[in-house]
């Protein structure tokens, strides 16, 4: 049986996503691979302290990982969220561990 503590856990994760430039930002990494504020926010034409207060959401609730070097910090996403991608390479699903999100929207 898990545990309570599993269940939050999984449970701030998913908060975490429920902004869609959250989901934007992981995304970004998944494709991109390790990255800095600037460069996200210049990929995703947004501005700095709005993706930095959002990797800092995504960094407590344990979606990415932040990587301090010199001036820079890198964050890339935590190996412990996995993407499932489609024969084309996009992203279809994103797995926790806990629990996944599915992103392929069937019509």
């Amino acid at each position: 049986m898990r545990q309570k503590q599993e269940f939050e856990e999984c449970a701030s994760r998913l908060k975490s996503l429920a902004d869609p430039e959250r989901l934007r930002i992981v995304l970004s990494l998944f494709e991109g691979g390790e990255k800095s504020v600037s460069q996200l926010a210049t990929d995703l034409g947004d501005e700095i302290v709005k993706i930095s207060h959002h990797l800092g959401v995504l960094r407590n609730a344990g979606v990415v990982l932040a990587k301090k070097d010199g001036r820079y910090v890198y964050y890339q996403v935590h190996p412990d969220v996995i993407p499932e991608g489609s024969p084309q390479g996009e992203i279809r699903k994103i797995h926790f561990g806990c629990c996944s999100i599915d992103l392929h929207n069937e019509k």
